[in-house]
Formats: C-alpha cells, sequence, structure tokens
C-alpha cells in the first residue's frame, strides 16, 4: 500500500502547495488553503515487482507447484559440491574473504564457465576499471560470448543495466561500494550495505537472475557489515587460506540449497585456481614418520572426509604461566584436553608451554579431533612418536571417555583408502557395523587406555 502524502490545496483555484500558506499565491484570497491527503501513484521499489510487472501474490501452500529446479554446473567441481551441487537460478551468494586472496579471481573464473554454459554474464566492480577486470580475464583465459563488464557505483544505473540486458548471472564486486541513491548515508555505511542487499535480493528472487555478491571482511575475519547480511543471503561462502601458500579453501557457513560446513581446496596457479581432488594426500605428503607431536585425524568437513596432522609441541615454560598457542584449532578446546590429560592420564603439564596447529592451514573445529590433540599432547611430552600408520577419531569428555562420534564408516573407509593400517576409534562406534578387514579397528573407552595403545 503507497504511503499516504500530506498537501494543502487553495479551495478558490485549486493551487496545491505541499506546505500551510496564509495566502493563495495564485490567486491572492486569504485563510483558504486546506490540508488534504494524496496517495503517491509511483510503485514501491521495495515490493516484489518482476521486470515484466508482475507481482507476488498469496496462494494456498497445496497449490503451489512445485517443480525440480536444474542447477547449473561449473567445470569447478569443488566449487559445485560446496554450492551442493551446483549454482540454484535466482539464489543469492555472499562470498567473503580477506583482501588479495583470490575472490575476484574466482568469481572472474566462475563467470566464464557460466558463460560457456549459455548464460549470460553482467560482472559489475565497483573497484576496477573495465581494463583491469579484462586483463585478468585474459590471463584466466576468460572471454568471448555474452560477457559484460560493468563498472558502476549506483543501484539505480545498475537496476537500469539488468533491466536492459537480463542476464542470468550477475556478479557485484563489492557490495560495500555499491550505494542506493535514496540512501543518505555514506557508501559502505550499514544503512547502504542493507539496502543495496535488499534491492538484490528483489531482484534475483523475482526474475530468477543468480547474484553472486563480493563482500569484504572485519579484522577478525568476519564479513563486514551488519549480521543481518548474511540472513538475508541464501549461501555463505568463506574463502581462506594464506597469502604465503598456494592452497585455498571455499568453506560454506550457510547453504539453502545443500550441506552447511561444506568444504572445497583450490591451489592458486598463474592461469587461475585449479582444484584438488584429494586434499588429505597434501595435508599428509610433507609429514616426517619419525617426529614427536605428530597425531593423524579424520575429520569431517561438511560430507567430506579429510586426514588432517594435528602437530603439537610441548616444551617446559621459563615463566611463570604456561603458554597455549593454537593455529587452526579452537585454543579453549586445547586448554580443555589438557587439563583431562593432567587429571586423568597422569601427565605433569601445568609446568609446559604447548603450541598446537593443523597442519596445511585447514582449521578444524569438532569434537571427533580430541582424541588426535590429546595423543599429540602426550607423544610430544613424553617425547615418544606415533606409529606413521595409525589415525585417530574420538570425542574426550572431562571424565576422561571417549564418546561416540558420527559417520565413523565414512572416516574408516577414508582412513583405509589412503594406506593406515590402525585407526582408533570411540568403543561405543563399534557396534551395528563390520569394519573392513583390511585395516585394524581399535575401539578404545579412556584417554588412558588410548595413550597406552598408541605410545607403547
Amino acid at each position: 500500500m503507497a504511503k499516504p502524502k500530506t498537501q494543502f490545496v487553495c479551495q478558490n483555484c485549486g493551487y496545491s502547495s505541499p506546505r500551510y500558506l496564509g495566502r493563495c499565491p495564485n490567486c491572492g484570497e486569504w485563510n483558504t488553503l486546506v490540508e488534504e491527503k494524496m496517495v503517491d501513484d509511483t510503485p514501491n521499489r521495495k515490493a516484489r515487482v518482476s521486470f515484466t510487472g508482475q507481482t507476488a501474490k498469496a496462494e494456498l501452500i497445496k497449490d503451489v507447484s512445485l517443480k525440480e529446479v536444474p542447477r547449473v554446473k561449473t567445470n569447478l567441481q569443488e566449487f559445485n559440491r560446496v554450492l551442493g551441487g551446483g549454482v540454484v537460478p535466482g539464489s543469492l551468494v555472499l562470498i567473503g574473504g580477506d583482501p588479495g586472496i583470490g575472490k575476484s579471481t574466482l568469481l572472474t573464473q566462475v563467470s566464464g564457465q557460466l558463460n560457456e554454459t549459455g548464460g549470460r554474464v553482467l560482472y559489475v566492480s565497483g573497484e576496477e576499471s573495465a581494463t583491469q577486470i579484462k586483463m585478468r580475464a585474459d590471463r584466466l583465459g576468460v572471454g568471448g560470448g555474452d560477457f559484460y563488464l560493468y563498472p558502476e557505483t549506483d543501484m539505480g544505473n545498475i537496476r537500469d543495466q539488468i533491466t536492459e540486458l537480463d542476464p542470468a548471472f550477475v556478479i557485484i564486486d563489492s557490495v560495500q561500494t555499491m550505494q542506493e541513491p535514496d540512501i543518505t548515508s555514506a557508501v559502505g555505511s550499514v544503512s547502504q550495505i542493507r539496502e543495496v542487499t535488499a534491492e538484490l535480493m528483489q531482484i534475483a528472487k523475482t526474475n530468477q537472475i543468480t547474484i553472486f555478491i563480493v563482500g569484504h571482511v572485519t579484522k577478525g575475519g568476519a564479513i563486514a557489515g551488519p549480521k543481518i547480511l548474511e540472513h538475508m543471503v541464501d549461501t555463505v561462502l568463506y574463502f581462506e587460506g594464506d597469502l604465503h601458500h598456494t592452497y585455498r579453501i571455499l568453506r560454506a557457513v550457510k547453504n539453502r540449497f545443500g550441506s552447511t560446513n561444506e568444504l572445497g581446496i583450490f591451489e592458486m596457479r598463474e592461469d587461475g585456481l585449479s582444484e584438488v581432488a584429494n586434499p588429505s594426500e597434501i595435508f599428509l605428503e610433507e609429514r616426517l614418520k619419525d617426529a614427536t607431536g605428530s597425531a593423524i585425524v579424520v575429520s569431517m568437513e561438511g560430507t567430506r572426509p579429510i586426514l588432517v596432522e594435528v602437530q603439537a609441541l610441548v616444551t617446559p615454560s621459563v615463566f611463570g604461566n604456561a603458554q597455549r598457542t593454537s593455529q587452526g584449532l579452537d585454543r579453549n578446546r586445547v586448554s580443555l584436553i589438557m587439563a583431562v590429560l593432567e587429571k586423568r592420564a597422569n601427565l605433569m603439564l601445568q609446568n609446559q608451554d604447548a603450541y598446537l596447529k593443523a597442519a596445511g592451514g585447514v582449521r578444524l573445529d569438532e569434537p571427533a579431533i580430541d582424541l588426535a590433540i590429546a595423543v599429540a599432547i602426550a607423544s610430544s611430552y613424553r617425547d615418544k612418536e606415533t606409529n606413521p600408520s595409525d589415525s585417530f577419531v574420538g570425542e574426550v569428555g572431562l571424565t576422561g571417555e571417549i564418546r561416540r562420534v558420527n559417520r565413523i564408516e565414512q572416516r574408516v573407509d577414508e582412513a583405509r583408502k589412503l594406506g593406515f593400517k590402525r585407526i582408533f576409534v570411540p568403543k561405543n562406534n563399534l557396534q551395528g557395523w563390520n569394519p573392513q578387514t583390511d585395516i585394524d579397528v581399535v575401539g578404545v573407552t579412556t584417554i588412558g587406555q588410548a595413550l597406552k595403545l598408541a605410545l607403547n
């Protein structure tokens, strides 16, 4: 419903004024202007109206037609899997990451592949000129077909361009540089980001246009702007990695069309991003066989099991307070496990500095990695290496028990495929299934039992 506005109309000559006047400037009569309400006939741009003029309407749920929308696949299978099987038409995808990590490279490469499938692409950039984007596209081998570049920041002009071209895919790089002309706040402010995202969501949902949005991140790594930005979009992806290494990780933290916490591994090369089919081999390829403080964990990232080396270095503390440092692991989880080891496994760790990391730059955050962390800490403290063909899965409780984890069959099968001969799992996970015969599955109930068998 349009918002009513007030005007003052002269009852003598019909002159209208936006404010009250004692004397009509048209006819010169006094006290003839009367306040009236008028209705603005301008269509509400916030309403869900498609470019063809169709509006949304209420209908019974039983009358809603349900049809399977085919996903659009790219040549990057890792990208397709993180999205849940491919790009969903009409979806709104937000991609965040540190500066220089490769967000624009990824989207330029994906745009070229989507264009090859027959979809028209509009790449809108508020940070680069068309020449700069063309240089990157030439380096990646992207170009030709219906691939349009549009360096613009005004959302009014962008909407007009989308209406004219009617693309199947739109890339906004980045949302912090776009501005809504009706909003008076500065570019990049909370109001601007929220209104721009709402406008893009309206375009995507009413016209079945897939829109990818690049978002800047804060110092803490979270996407800059209001948290509502992540609630409005369909999918939130984080592009992570170390600028000093070639590997990049694409992680899904929200996905209305697929599994969350999916993980895709890419290698940054001169000609663009190349997908890594078997990331477990990369995370384990530089492992030293006789090193102490090393344990292999089979972690689930979404629907994929990956094997990662957990490394620990435990040394006597020089100062009064022992340090606890972790990289790729939650520091609070490390402190908790060390307290359990001291109380339940008789390891004197209160005067020991502990440094832990997940090798390869990956971040692990699930309960099943507890046992590997405990074994790595004990291995470094006792200066005794673990068996290079062992792997570990299990959650450690505060009383020292090893608790059940999910998807144990997939974890064991992945360890078997990569040549591991023995895997330690919670004993309760052995019920109801038969392990493979070419890998020794050892069920453990307490942390003391696990350390005794792993470090014998």
